[in-house]
């Protein structure tokens, strides 16, 4: 048994098949933290499980040495575990951090002053998310120890990127990823005692990474599964290979490399290389990875600070109308799928009697002077034609 310890919320495939992976992979003893008691019960019988890599130089990797909790149902094992912990991470998405800082709240307020500082880092498709959970986390602190639970713990936002598609039928706990991934931590707030995890790589600052990766391999992957839905397609690598599909994505991703290029002062040409890299991971046939998977939560993904809005509001503010970015979102707007919840609101919002300029601001957040708010609403009106 290791004598560093993990903590990870979200046992999912992204939770086993990579951050839960690397933690393994650095010696930490990983404790998985999840409210799906089937998963949680599995994980809690099995001695291991194994994350298959596919593409090339492809490994198998197996995980052992973990343990698993239901945290809906035994919080305060949860708490106790944060308490003794070295590092907390998560990979539940942006919308659930609010529920699980209570948890790491209380697991600080438990925490012996004397040890050493916890690491927490959020592993989110969103940009500052570890900002985002330590926001919740002093919201759910009593104020007259706030101060006191918050310097038992390091917050450090990180860019997490690795393709982890829909599973197989019958694949159990073991999980299929793509070879390449990348998970980079802002170093600036642990002063040189940085947690060592080899499979991580530590940068100053992390804006550049932050924004190049959501808006290029999110930005880009959701164009494809947007514009491939409306195609008929049913994987990733099959909506790429569609002319009109790949013409869109190019199109995306011209705009968001010029956004980039400027705003971080990146090299042109090896930013380009950086976008090749990408697209060549969309074109991966091994990944069974389906537009269906990829475009879901749309809404999510249309709002203010995520992969479309968030690069084309800054284009638009430039004074360039990113038409690209808006026909992707356009094409959002006819994600039609009945088993993904903010589809459903998607349609039905589209469905109301609300105007289009309204309907526009609900879904991004834009209000009616910001410049790209009359384009979407264009887009808005079309889609309800």
């Amino acid at each position: 048994m290791s004598d560093r310890t993990a903590v990870h919320f979200g046992a999912g495939n992204i939770g086993r098949g990579f951050v839960g992976l690397l933690l393994h992979e650095a010696g930490y003893e990983v404790v998985f933290a999840d409210v799906a008691a089937p998963l949680i019960d599995a994980l809690a019988a099995a001695d291991s499980y194994t994350v298959h890599e596919v593409g090339a130089d492809a490994k198998d990797h197996e995980v052992t040495g973990f343990r698993a909790l239901n945290s809906a149902q035994d919080e305060q094992g949860v708490i106790a575990e944060i308490a003794a912990a070295d590092v907390v991470t998560c990979a539940v998405g942006p919308n659930v951090l609010k529920f699980i800082a209570p948890v790491i709240a209380a697991g600080l307020q438990q925490r012996d002053a004397g040890a050493a500082p916890l690491a927490v880092m959020a592993c989110e498709n969103a940009i500052n998310a570890t900002d985002r959970l330590r926001e919740f986390i002093v919201e759910a602190l009593p104020a007259e120890s706030r101060d006191q639970a918050l310097a038992k713990a390091v917050f450090a936002n990180t860019a997490v990127d690795r393709i982890v598609p829909a599973q197989p039928d019958g694949a159990g706990l073991d999980v299929t990823v793509e070879t390449y991934y990348e998970w980079a931590i802002d170093r600036t707030p642990f002063n040189g005692s940085e947690p060592e995890i080899p499979g991580a790589h530590y940068v100053d600052g992390l804006a550049a990474s932050i924004e190049r990766k959501l808006f290029t391999v999110n930005t880009g992957h959701a164009t494809v599964a947007y514009h491939g839905y409306i195609a008929g397609a049913d994987k990733i690598a099959d909506a790429i290979a569609i002319p009109a599909v790949r013409s869109e994505l190019e199109a995306v991703l011209a705009e968001t490399s010029d956004l980039l290029v400027r705003r971080h002062e990146l090299d042109p040409e090896v930013h380009r290389a950086y976008v090749e890299a990408i697209i060549a991971r969309f074109e991966n046939p091994h990944l069974p990875d389906t537009v269906t998977r990829v475009g879901r939560q749309p809404l999510r993904k249309l709002s203010r600070d995520e992969r479309f809005v968030s690069p084309a509001a800054a284009l638009a503010e430039d004074g360039t109308e990113p038409t690209a970015l808006l026909d992707a979102m356009g094409a959002a707007l006819r994600f039609d799928v009945a088993d993904d919840e903010q589809s459903v609101q998607l349609q039905q919002l589209l469905r109301s009697d609300k105007a289009d300029g309204a309907v526009a601001t609900e879904i991004t957040g834009l209000d009616e002077q910001h410049p790209l708010h009359a384009a979407f609403a264009d887009r808005v009106r079309a889609a309800r034609a």
